[in-house]
């Protein structure tokens, strides 16, 4: 019997489609690409953000083709393989991507950063990008594949009190001021998927606190975002495996067993 996430829908929808019909051309950087994921659409948004030249290719890494196990063997998005003239390589895990497309190009008009330039800010950044994978990220999975009342409202909490320490920290209108960054991309796709705790968990914008809302409504505003978001529709197929605790994802199976994330 195939595991559930095998099923998942094949391919982008909505906005990200138009984003990966216009990415198909060949390029010097592909990337391996799962629509549904929100680490993966970290990497999406720098890629557009940075106005980086790619290639977007497709995959389900629940049924994993051998020239991406090659590229990685780990067989997870994202996945960039970086083509030179001795042959491929490849870079995975989303913090180390972010960090690789930023040192790419120099900060200009044409490829704009996607970190502060002064050294304290920089570091603060990725300070706090830390913050998000370490200390919201863990308790937005345990909030969706909790399955006791105790456990979701203690998920809950942790929750709020992450967030509530990010957003005393935004400078507006995002975290370092004008300038998009980082940070904002790592918490952005997940701010995408909240409607599933609101809806299902209990999750309100508003017991977050000051200043969390009007942060969280210029995330989802950002094109960025936008246009790499598929529909509702497609996600909900996902995430509801995860309101059951049956997703797959080694995410979802480190969440169960208590582990931290991958």
């Amino acid at each position: 019997m195939p595991m559930p996430d095998e099923s998942v829908h094949p391919e982008a929808t909505g906005l990200a489609k138009h984003t990966v019909d216009a990415h198909q051309k060949e390029e010097g950087i592909v990337f391996w690409s799962g629509w549904f994921c929100p680490f993966n659409q970290r990497i999406w948004m720098a890629l557009e953000e940075r106005k980086i030249p790619y290639r977007y290719h497709e995959v389900n890494p629940y049924k994993k083709e051998q020239k991406f196990l090659r590229l990685n063997p780990l067989g997870l998005v994202p996945t960039l393989e970086i083509k030179t003239s001795q042959g491929s390589k490849a870079l995975y895990e989303s913090d180390v991507l972010v960090e690789y497309l930023e040192d790419l190009y120099p900060a200009s008009d044409e490829h704009p950063s996607i970190f502060p330039s002064d050294p304290y800010e920089k570091s603060w950044a990725r300070l706090n990008v830390q913050h998000v994978t370490k200390k919201i990220l863990p308790q937005y999975f345990k909030l969706q594949q909790s399955q006791d009342a105790p456990s979701q409202s203690s998920a809950l909490q942790a929750l709020y009190d992450g967030l509530r320490t990010l957003s005393s920290r935004v400078k507006g209108p995002y975290f370092a001021g004008e300038q998009f960054t980082a940070v904002d991309m790592s918490l952005a796709p997940f701010v995408r998927r909240f409607y599933i705790l609101e809806e299902y968990r209990a999750f309100d914008h508003k017991a977050v606190g000051e200043g969390w809302e009007g942060y969280k409504d210029r995330l989802l505003a950002r094109d960025s975002l936008k246009n790499t978001s598929s529909d509702d529709e497609h996600y909900f197929e996902l995430l509801q495996r995860y309101l059951k605790n049956e997703a797959q994802s080694e995410v979802a199976k480190a969440t169960r067993g208590g582990q931290s994330l991958p």
